[in-house]
């Protein structure tokens, strides 16, 4: 390893490139990611028919989109370790502003969903902020910084359905999109003004970093936190996939009434998010993933109850699904927090690979939930008798709730790990 040769200088200022970012600029770059991917989701139904596609295809704005984010993530963690986590931030949102004017202008939907993949580059945003509170803070402290920084994050996926709800009923779908390019252009005038570097442990070569996931893939203990993380935000995921189809199709609501119920999870992911940063660093993060997992569990089981017994409203509907919002606030930061500590030297690193299995997942809940809510699905037979096929919300409660009961095992692998090898130190470990 090499150190930086001039690292930040101590005290943080605001638009001030030799100290580390203030709070305020981790919550602006983190949420880029989040709003490019929810703020055009009311759109959906409408963007099918202005492409002249179905809608399980129009998905693949969602699907390709967190697959690509998966990807870059898996490559923004080592390049961030190798040269910095600046430069890397500055690239990737640049590539995300041209890429946003590609989908503007796109004139077909398979130019579209090529600009769409490289506006996953927000995702940077995401992975880098994570890592740069594990930089500067230890277990405990980093994961109430990033239950602070997604809960502040969480602001912009709770208002974007809405605005881009609004936008798309009274301006068309490439409304939203234009609005996507403004905040990526403040996010990267912030980036470039606030974000000082804070990793003082540059490693000497990629290759050299690239070395470390062989060291995370054998830690039982990454493995636990990052299938918790990534099964909790499964269930998001699925829902991002068919919360548009279920609140056109089968409750007939209008564009700007769906942004409004997206705006339910967001909501409580925000509520948990306050929950981490108020109580990770007392409770502990373990103890906040598992209380997370059950309580998402829960909301689930709940709406799954209300379905059976033919309770068939929005809020029947989004009134649960606000509880999973709360457990993910809960289960993620801290998740998040637990595989960049295993392996704090390979922090950059583990924010990559974890992000890209929590992406990567998501993107195949995602895409599954799409592909089982057509106008020929109807329930699945996996509870009671099979009811005549017509759309239904079933599909989409089935899969919310088997990702939030596989959080729940993973956590409680984790448990099983820890009572075997012990906690981990507070300290920074190696």
């Amino acid at each position: 390893m090499t150190a930086m040769a001039e690292p930040p200088a101590a005290g943080v200022r605001f638009l001030d490139k030799l100290t580390a970012p203030t709070l305020f600029t981790m919550i602006m770059v983190s949420a880029l990611g989040p709003i490019s991917m929810n703020m055009f989701l009311p759109s959906m139904p409408s963007m099918a028919e202005h492409f002249d596609v179905e809608y399980s295809m129009m998905t693949l704005a969602v699907t390709a989109y967190l697959a690509a984010m998966g990807v870059m993530q898996m490559f923004f963690g080592p390049l961030s370790d190798r040269y910095g986590r600046r430069p890397v931030l500055l690239t990737a949102f640049s590539v995300f502003i041209v890429a946003t004017v590609g989908c503007l202008i796109a004139p077909t939907f398979e130019v579209f969903i090529a600009c769409r993949l490289l506006q996953a580059g927000a995702a940077a945003g995401l992975v880098l902020a994570r890592a740069m509170a594990r930089d500067l803070y230890g277990p405990d402290e980093a994961a109430s910084r990033i239950g602070w920084i997604t809960m502040g994050m969480a602001v912009g996926p709770m208002l974007s359905p809405m605005v881009g709800g609004l936008l798309e009923q009274h301006y068309g779908w490439q409304a939203a999109f234009a609005a996507m390019l403004g905040f990526g252009a403040l996010a990267l005038v912030l980036a470039w003004g606030d974000a000082g570097e804070t990793n003082r442990h540059r490693s000497s070569s990629i290759a050299a970093q690239m070395r470390g996931y062989p060291e995370l893939i054998r830690s039982r203990r990454f493995w636990g936190y990052a299938a918790a993380a990534a099964f909790a935000s499964g269930s998001f995921f699925a829902f991002l996939g068919g919360a548009s189809y279920v609140g056109t199709r089968v409750l007939g609501l209008s564009p700007d009434m769906v942004g409004f119920y997206f705006g339910f999870i967001a909501c409580g992911y925000m509520s948990g998010n306050f929950c981490s940063g108020m109580f990770s660093a007392r409770v502990g993060m373990n103890r906040m993933i598992l209380v997370g997992t059950l309580v998402a569990t829960t909301g689930m089981t709940v709406a799954l109850a209300l379905h059976v017994y033919g309770i068939v409203h929005p809020v029947a509907l989004f009134g649960p699904i606000l509880l999973v919002g709360l457990g993910n606030g809960m289960t993620i930061p801290n998740a998040t927090a637990g595989t960049l500590t295993v392996r704090p030297h390979l922090a950059g690193s583990a924010s990559g690979l974890g992000s890209t299995l929590m992406i990567g997942g998501g993107a195949g809940f995602a895409a599954l939930t799409g592909m089982m809510l057509t106008e020929d699905a109807g329930a699945l037979p996996l509870i009671g008798p099979y009811l005549p096929s017509e759309p239904s919300a079933l599909p989409l409660i089935a899969m919310m709730l088997a990702s939030s009961v596989a959080s729940v095992l993973a956590m409680l692998y984790v448990f099983w790990v820890a009572s075997r090898r012990g906690p981990l130190p507070q300290a920074m470990q190696g």
